[in-house]
C-alpha cells in the first residue's frame, strides 16, 4: 500500500496565498507532499506556517492560487474534516476530565472512531487513563492530544509545533509513538509537522517543506534534497558563478570561500574546490536565512 500511494499527493499547494489587510501572511506558496510521508514544515517565525495549515485544515480560504488536499479543496463539510486530525503546541484537553473520559466523548464527535487503539497506545505509553490530564505532564498531555488525533483515523494529520514545549525525553517518546503510528496505518497516513526542532528532521521525517517570508523556498524528500546540495570550499577569489549549481548561501575568510549550492541536476566536478556533504540542518539554515533566493521554490 505505501508503494502504491509514494507516487500520489495528499497535498498540492500552487500559487496559494493568504493575506490580513495589507500584510500577505503566504504568498505564491508551492508544495506537493506524498501520500504517505511525514513531511516537516520549517521556518522562521513569521513564516506563513501556521497560516499554512489553516489553508489545509480549511479553517482558512486561499486569497490566490489553489490548495487541494486528499484530491478536494478544503472546507468546513463534516466528510471532510473526519480525513483532518489537527494537533497544536497547546493542547485542547479538559484539564478536569481523564484520558479515558476524553475519549468516550471522543467517539460522540467524530464519524469514524477508534477509541480502543488511543486506550492502548496511552497504556503503552505509561500514561494512566483514570487520571486527570490537568495533573498530566506536559509530554504526558501531548501524548494524549496525539492520541485522540490519531483516534479519529484521519488521512491527513496536521501538527503544529506540537512538541516545542516539551523536555528532550518527552519530545522524543512523542516522535516515537508518532512514527509508530505512522507505519501502523501502511501508507494511509500523511503527516505534515510543523517544528522549529532542526534536530527531529531526519529522526522522523522523510520529506521538507522550508518557508521563509511567507514564500515557499525548498520543497522536496530529504534524501533527494541531500543528494542534491553540497557544500564546497575553495580559495579566496575562486570564480563562483557556474552553470552547474545555484549558490544559496556564500562567505568567505581572508584565505577561502565556502559555498552551499544546489546542482543543477548534473553532478558536480571541479577541482577548484572541496567537495563536502552538507547535513539536513546546514541545507534548512541556509534557505531560512536566504528568503529572498531566486528560483528557491521548487
Amino acid at each position: 500500500m505505501e508503494q502504491a500511494n509514494k507516487h500520489k499527493a495528499a497535498v498540492h499547494v500552487a500559487g496559494a496565498g493568504k493575506q490580513y489587510g495589507s500584510f500577505w501572511a503566504l504568498k505564491n506558496c508551492d508544495s506537493t507532499i506524498p501520500a504517505g510521508s511525514i513531511c516537516a514544515l520549517v521556518g522562521p517565525n513569521g513564516a506563513g506556517k501556521t497560516t499554512l495549515l489553516k489553508l489545509l485544515t480549511g479553517l482558512n480560504q486561499s486569497a490566490t492560487g489553489s490548495v487541494m488536499v486528499l484530491g478536494r479543496t478544503p472546507g468546513q463539510q463534516p466528510d471532510y474534516l473526519a480525513d483532518i486530525g489537527y494537533l497544536a503546541q497547546e493542547v485542547p484537553l479538559y484539564r478536569h476530565m481523564t484520558a479515558a473520559e476524553h475519549i468516550a466523548m471522543g467517539a460522540h464527535l467524530n464519524q469514524r472512531w477508534d477509541g480502543n487503539s488511543a486506550a492502548k497506545r496511552l497504556t503503552k505509553a505509561g500514561i494512566p487513563l483514570n487520571k486527570a490530564v490537568g495533573k498530566l505532564s506536559g509530554g504526558q498531555r501531548a501524548q494524549v492530544g496525539l492520541a485522540m488525533a490519531l483516534a479519529k483515523k484521519p488521512r491527513l494529520l496536521l501538527l503544529d509545533e506540537p512538541v516545542a514545549a516539551l523536555d528532550p525525553l518527552a519530545r522524543v517518546e512523542f516522535l516515537t509513538s508518532l512514527t509508530e503510528a505512522a507505519a501502523d496505518a501502511d501508507g494511509e497516513l500523511t503527516v505534515v509537522m510543523s517544528s522549529h526542532l532542526l534536530s527531529d528532521l531526519e529522526r522522523v521525517c522523510d520529506f521538507v517543506v522550508i518557508l521563509a517570508s511567507g514564500k515557499t523556498q525548498l520543497s522536496d524528500e530529504i534524501e533527494q534534497v541531500l543528494q542534491t546540495h553540497k557544500l564546497l570550499s575553495g580559495p579566496r577569489g575562486a570564480h563562483t558563478a557556474n552553470p552547474a549549481y545555484t549558490i544559496i548561501k556564500e562567505s568567505h575568510s581572508a584565505s577561502q570561500t565556502n559555498l552551499l549550492v544546489r546542482l543543477n541536476g548534473t553532478a558536480f566536478r571541479d577541482a577548484t574546490w572541496q567537495v563536502r556533504e552538507p547535513d539536513i540542518e546546514e541545507i534548512v539554515l541556509a534557505y531560512m536565512a536566504q528568503p529572498t533566493i531566486e528560483g528557491g521554490a521548487q
